[in-house]
């Protein structure tokens, strides 16, 4: 699948998470869904979800990474 198509569905999947729920990109996905994604989709779709986080949405914001460097969101209230 297009790595645009998947950003689309990454974000609004965020649509169901509750407020200061943490979560990592493939957490938006299904884990076989996840785990057909090849890593270098993977990775460029976590660059332009961080993107996305920065530019656009209000209500997510992103902390710390975990100790295998992948970025951790949040969900709070705009």
């Amino acid at each position: 699948m297009e790595v645009n198509k998947l950003l689309e569905l990454a974000i609004k999947e965020t649509d169901n998470l509750l407020v200061g729920e943490v979560f990592l990109v493939k957490d938006l996905f299904k884990g076989y869904e996840w785990n057909r994604i090849v890593v270098k989709d993977r990775l460029l779709l976590g660059t332009l979800f961080l993107n996305h986080v920065n530019k656009n949405k209000a209500d997510l914001v992103a902390i710390e990474k975990t100790s295998s460097h992948q970025q951790k969101y949040k969900k709070i209230l705009n």
